[in-house]
């Protein structure tokens, strides 16, 4: 059913109704607390494909029997500012949070700390660990790879995934620099949205299975051919490629983790994902004192720059989102989709636990 209806639902009672639907399944308290809050957060910033839209995955995963729910991560081997752990097959989101506390540990101390991590799971969007940094005050890197659905330059068939990276720093009175990026054009969840809306694709983003540029949003994500950051070669592509490579060497090759054509394809196939993933924390105060008050000078300069449009200012990364923030604030709630709605009705009679409440809209 696509009516056009949307559901306004408060942070609360979405936090709630995810909360609900992991402790169906097994999971505790404390887990369910911290991956309700990484998917709502996702769709608080205005990713709604990383949010909502990923709990039937997380569900079925552990349901599957390919996620460990009651997982404890553990430290295999560190140094004063460098750490090597196992995430024993956890959810990803809580695996994602020790890693940054514990780089974020040693970046006190150390003035720098680097986590790596095999073993672990889809763990969200990238940002809400470089966030974590940035909050408390130290510059945050945050890499992931993932399933392979990213098609090389000059190749017919995917090899990497979408190894996204994040960076965030904290300028003055809370004000931030958040870069959060796929290494691919676009991020499959990205995809997933246009399918459910019934919406077509840009060329440039993805290949059918025949090795051609797509535009059917449902082609595209049956396919699972992303192109790289630039689209084809003639469009930079190489340049996603290579970025995408360099986040599977910090991710896959240095954890020892699954990597590349290895790792198995979420959704598709019933098998233990083994994520490498890595996460990096620098405190600026052990460099050139006054980082935070030359950072918002910079991005006050660019937020002023004369736009080519009046009615779309010169933006900095982070204000999109915190944008998307305020509106959700006015609204008082979220936005989800009836095609979500209707997802989430079935979980929950599933799951048996009670259905997600919301106000209902009209386009």
């Amino acid at each position: 059913m696509q009516c056009g209806c949307k559901s306004v639902t408060t942070l609360e009672e979405a936090r709630r109704f995810i909360v609900d639907c992991f402790k169906a399944v097994g999971v505790s308290e404390e887990y369910a607390r911290i991956v309700s809050d990484n998917l709502v957060e996702a769709d608080y910033r205005g990713h709604y494909s990383h949010g909502m839209n990923r709990l039937e995955l997380y569900i079925n995963d552990i349901l599957g029997g390919t996620v460990d729910p009651k997982a404890v991560c553990s430290v295999e081997k560190q140094s004063a500012a460098t750490a090597l752990v196992n995430g024993n097959n956890c959810l990803g989101a809580v695996v994602g949070k020790f890693c940054m506390d514990l780089a974020l540990e040693k970046a006190r101390d150390a003035g720098i700390g680097m986590v790596v991590v095999h073993g672990s799971n889809h763990f969200g969007i990238n940002q809400i660990y470089t966030v974590q940094a940035a909050k408390k005050g130290f510059m945050g890197f945050s890499f992931t790879n993932t399933s392979p659905i990213m098609v090389p330059t000059r190749a017919k068939d995917a090899a990497l995934g979408t190894n996204p990276l994040s960076f965030a720093a904290p300028g003055l009175n809370g004000d931030s620099f958040i870069l959060d990026m796929s290494t691919a054009c676009v991020a499959m969840g990205k995809i997933e949205m246009r399918a459910r809306k019934g919406q077509s694709i840009p060329e440039g983003w993805a290949l059918n299975s025949q090795g051609k540029v797509e535009t059917d949003a449902k082609v595209a994500k049956e396919a699972g051919r992303l192109l790289p950051l630039g689209g084809e070669e003639i469009n930079s592509g190489y340049k996603g490629y290579g970025l995408g490579l360099m986040v599977e060497t910090l991710c896959g090759i240095l954890s020892g983790s699954a990597f590349g054509p290895n790792i198995r394809r979420w959704g598709r196939e019933k098998a233990v994902a083994n994520l490498g993933q890595a996460f990096i924390a620098i405190n600026p105060n052990n460099f050139a004192p006054g980082f935070e008050g030359r950072l918002s000078t910079l991005m006050d300069y660019l937020r002023n720059m004369a736009p080519v449009e009046s009615s779309k200012p010169v933006f900095v990364h982070g204000d999109m989102e915190r944008t998307h923030m305020s509106e959700v604030d006015k609204r008082g709630g979220l936005l989800y989709v009836s095609s979500q709605l209707e997802t989430n009705a079935q979980l929950a009679k599933k799951l048996n636990v009670s259905p997600m409440g919301g106000t209902m809209k009209t386009k």
